[in-house]
C-alpha cells in the first residue's frame, strides 16, 4: 500500500511519468519522422534543415502535451520560464540528434536516406530522448517543494 506522497509512491509516480513521457514521445516521434521525410523529399533537400524544422514542430507539440499531461501535477513556475527552459533543453537535444546526423552523413560519408534516418531518428533520437526526460523532469517541470514538517518546541534534541 503506497502512502500518498511517501517513499513507496515515488517508483509509481516515476513509472507513470515515464509512461506518459513515452506516449508523448511516441506521438511526437511519428510527427518528427513524418515531417522530416516530407521536408527532405519535398522543399528542403538538406537533411540538417529538414531535421531542424521537424524537431522544432515536434518540440512545441511535446511541450504542450508534457505540460498538460505528463507533468500536470508539478509546479507551474510561469509559462515564460518553463517554455524558455523547455526550448533550451530541446535545442540541446536537437544538437544531440544533429551531431549524430553530422557524424554519419558528413564524417562517415553515409549519405543515403536510410542512413540519414537511422542516424537522426534511431541513434540521435535515443540519446536525445534520454537527455530530454532527465532535463525536463529536473529543470523544466520541477516537483513541488516538500512541505516543511513542524517540529514541536523542546523535542528537536530527543
Amino acid at each position: 500500500m503506497a502512502v500518498q506522497g511517501g517513499v513507496r509512491s515515488v517508483p509509481r509516480r516515476l513509472a507513470a511519468e515515464l509512461g506518459a513521457f513515452g506516449v508523448v514521445g511516441a506521438v511526437n516521434t511519428v510527427l518528427d519522422i513524418v515531417l522530416f521525410n516530407l521536408l527532405l523529399f519535398g522543399p528542403l533537400p538538406w537533411a540538417w534543415a529538414a531535421k531542424a524544422c521537424s524537431t522544432t514542430v515536434s518540440a512545441v507539440s511535446s511541450y504542450l502535451m508534457n505540460r498538460h499531461w505528463t507533468w500536470r501535477h508539478r509546479s507551474r513556475r510561469g509559462l515564460r520560464r518553463e517554455l524558455s527552459l523547455f526550448l533550451v533543453m530541446s535545442a540541446v537535444a536537437l544538437g544531440i540528434s544533429e551531431a549524430c546526423l553530422l557524424v554519419s552523413h558528413d564524417l562517415l560519408g553515409w549519405r543515403s536516406p536510410a542512413a540519414d534516418n537511422i542516424s537522426a531518428n534511431v541513434v540521435g533520437l535515443a540519446a536525445a530522448t534520454a537527455f530530454r526526460f532527465w532535463s525536463f523532469r529536473t529543470f523544466v517541470f520541477r516537483a513541488h517543494p516538500a512541505p516543511a514538517v513542524p517540529v514541536a518546541v523542546g523535542t528537536a534534541d530527543r
